[in-house]
């Protein structure tokens, strides 16, 4: 089977988290986080983590209520167009799930999808002013 580079970059961060020794093990890149108040957050997370990993470790409200699934839009960011040009591009299902975002931009990524190279040292999100997550904000699923 044929893998998408998105797919390999996933696979091998949670390979990396599942064999490190502590949060300081790897090497690292900065990352920047414009929270909903428009407060500038620096951090740092470890190369082939997630976007929303590194918003987890530093206890950012970046929700990922799927867990990384690619089954809602909840981890929602607007990448600094000056690195988002150097992310791969999003897949078909990230797409999909970018469509039921709320307050939808040009920049706009899971950070779920969104995995930390040295290229992206550096780089700043933004968290939306709202997201939209259909379980908590009253969606009823219906059977099939």
């Amino acid at each position: 089977p044929v893998f998408s580079m998105a797919t390999v970059l996933r696979v091998l961060a949670l390979a990396r988290r599942c064999h490190s020794t502590g949060s300081a093990a790897g090497p690292r890149v900065k990352v920047n986080f414009i929270d909903k108040k428009g407060k500038k957050v620096e951090t740092m997370g470890k190369i082939g983590d997630s976007i929303l990993a590194v918003a987890h470790e530093h206890n950012i409200d970046l929700e990922g209520a799927c867990e990384s699934s690619l089954a809602c839009s909840t981890c929602h960011v607007y990448v600094d167009h000056k690195f988002y040009s150097l992310l791969p591009p999003a897949e078909e299902k990230e797409e999909d799930m970018l469509d039921l975002a709320a307050v939808l931009q040009e920049n706009s990524r899971l950070g779920c999808q969104v995995i930390l190279t040295p290229a992206l040292d550096g780089i700043t999100v933004t968290l939306p002013q709202i997201t939209r997550n259909f379980y908590v904000d009253g969606h009823v699923p219906k059977p099939h």
